[in-house]
């Protein structure tokens, strides 16, 4: 189980970590992209930087709550991704990165919590 959560774990981070990276310096196409869907330039760095804090939120071990506001925070960003190309009838090349990133955010944190379940029944945590 812990190698099933550290693998979803580290493949959502990453996913978070490479979408930010064009965002907090905004590229001219994540730029063009967020245009496209109707948002505002002055919102991608910030979004950016969000995705790279909630990236490490989730690998950090120590502060519970705050992972569990970052797998808040990464699926809202998801979900939000998904509608917007939903929204705007995009295709499915743009609707396939937000589905996998929902499916590892939700992967990572169902092993996580398996993983905490086993802790709190043995008396470890």
């Amino acid at each position: 189980m812990k190698i099933a959560y550290w693998i979803f774990t580290i493949l959502i981070a990453a996913l978070m970590v490479l979408s930010a990276i064009p965002d907090v310096l905004m590229v001219d196409g994540a730029v063009q992209i967020f245009e496209h869907l109707g948002y505002p330039r002055y919102l991608l760095p910030f979004i950016g930087i969000a995705k790279l804090l909630g990236a490490v939120a989730i690998v950090q071990p120590w502060f519970r709550r705050l992972k569990e506001w970052a797998y808040a925070g990464i699926t809202f960003d998801l979900i939000g991704a998904l509608y917007s190309h939903l929204s705007v009838g995009d295709g499915v090349q743009f609707l396939v990165p937000p589905i996998l990133g929902l499916v590892l955010v939700a992967g990572s944190y169902l092993t996580l919590r398996k993983l905490e379940s086993r802790q709190s029944a043995a008396g470890t945590v």
